[in-house]
């Protein structure tokens, strides 16, 4: 099956869309193909709007409304793309994460999330089924609704040596920066958003600079950290939550960084921008590496594998590397063979499949919780349009998860050839009412 996911993250800086032909055998083993990922530009005009609305502004409800149609839109157009772009016109179904508007934590735990970009928008574009909506779900079963990533770091990166053997940290850095932690493949992994990633250092720089992000670093490796705000930063009672736990643009929003400096009587007017973005990345470095070592097994992580936006500015990979232990390795999700910048997308194209197969999208935790806090295991997403997808259902857990360029499994050896409703062409319905 080929997945087209869609991606917008807290900076709202593009769609990233991932194309991902998937193919579930036997055994549990899912292959996945990368088949390519792009960017796709927001409308300035729209951009703006979607800015305009996050926290802590305040937005009627007609607002929203025009935002949901306009958001879901614009996804639609960037599916319509990526299905031409990356599948060469032949994709099965889109998933869309949508763009996040708000979500909403009460004393450490997730109340409700809400993502906008309307489906049947998506559908009626890309012609294809469309699977989205993938948090609330989560958050239902007692979750934290992020990261979602857990169930991918899982699949991918556990190993099959004993309990205990060496973990890996998968770290991503978007608005928002994540971490989970995975052993064997029979150990729990624990995932958690560890706090800012890039949201407030492109807050400052879009305010300071008009730049929407620090390119290369070019303007933190110029500065110098300045360790009084940086102190003032570090001292949020968010750092001490339990895990696992989630955030957004709720707490980091583009006044957090003045009223924290002013609450502890530090001038942010006597930072230069070198200066301030230099102290801002060493925010995100120190309070994912700190947060490494609180949660970690007892022998630490082998290494820490880093993708998102974050993993493109070397000033921050310095900074990790030496905070980190130096028996820790840093380590690209490039190197290990999964686009760093497309992740997510893929993400999304992972949960589509997993959706629409009746498989949960939710990793086991400690505690008989699953890694996002969920009581249970849940199956993530709503389909659009509702019909029911031709597809058998999936017997036995899906065990793991192996990057392949190998063929599509419709041109596979017979020994390796996947299950026949996985490699039977006509297996989806369209919006249009016509069998692909």
């Amino acid at each position: 099956m080929i997945v087209i996911g869609i991606s917008s993250g807290t900076s709202v800086d593009a769609i990233d869309a991932a194309a991902a032909d998937l193919d579930l055998r036997p055994d549990g083993t899912l292959y996945l193909r990368p088949l390519g990922h792009a960017e796709y530009a927001w409308p300035d005009h729209l951009r703006r709007r979607i800015l305009a609305a996050l926290p802590p502004a305040a937005v009627d409800l007609g607002e929203v409304c025009q935002l949901d149609t306009l958001v879901g839109q614009e996804f639609g157009a960037a599916a319509r793309s990526a299905v031409d772009d990356l599948a060469g016109g032949d994709a099965d179904l889109v998933a869309s994460h949508g763009q996040t508007l708000h979500h909403w934590v009460v004393a450490g735990r997730a109340r409700g999330t809400l993502q906008l970009g309307n489906p049947a928008w998506i559908a009626e574009r890309s012609r294809r089924p469309v699977v989205n909506d993938f948090r609330v779900a989560d958050v239902a079963a007692g979750g934290q609704g992020a990261p979602l990533v857990s169930v991918l770091d899982a699949l991918w990166l556990g190993h099959d040596g004993p309990a205990g053997a060496a973990s890996t940290a998968a770290l991503n850095v978007g608005g928002i920066a994540n971490v989970t932690i995975v052993g064997s493949r029979d150990e729990p992994v624990l995932g958690w958003d560890t706090g800012p990633g890039n949201c407030l250092l492109d807050a400052a720089v879009q305010r300071l600079t008009g730049e929407p992000f620090d390119r290369d670093g070019e303007l933190a490796a110029q500065g110098v950290v300045d360790r009084e705000a940086l102190d003032a930063l570090l001292d949020d009672p968010y750092y001490a939550l339990p895990v696992p736990r989630s955030t957004g643009r709720e707490l980091y929003d583009g006044e957090y960084v003045g009223e924290r400096l002013a609450a502890a009587g530090v001038r942010a007017d006597r930072l230069s921008t070198p200066d301030l973005v230099a102290t801002l990345v060493e925010l995100t470095a120190a309070t994912v590496a700190r947060s490494i070592a609180d949660h970690a097994p007892p022998g630490g992580v082998e290494r820490v594998v880093i993708s998102g936006g974050g993993a493109r500015n070397p000033v921050l990979r310095d900074r990790l590397r030496a905070l980190l232990p130096a028996t820790t390795a840093l380590v690209t999700a490039d190197e290990l063979g999964l686009p760093a910048d497309g992740k997510e997308a893929y993400l999304f194209a992972l949960l589509g499949f997993l959706g629409v197969h009746g498989v949960p999208g939710t990793a086991a935790g400690p505690h008989r919780r699953q890694a996002t806090g969920a009581r249970r295991p849940v199956v993530l997403g709503s389909l659009t349009p509702p019909t029911p997808l031709p597809l058998a259902a999936v017997r036995g857990p899906v065990r793991r998860l192996v990057l392949t360029t190998a063929p599509s499994p419709r041109t596979a050896p017979r020994d390796l050839a996947a299950p026949s409703h996985l490699t039977t062409p006509n297996h989806l319905t369209t919006p249009r009412g016509s069998i692909r």
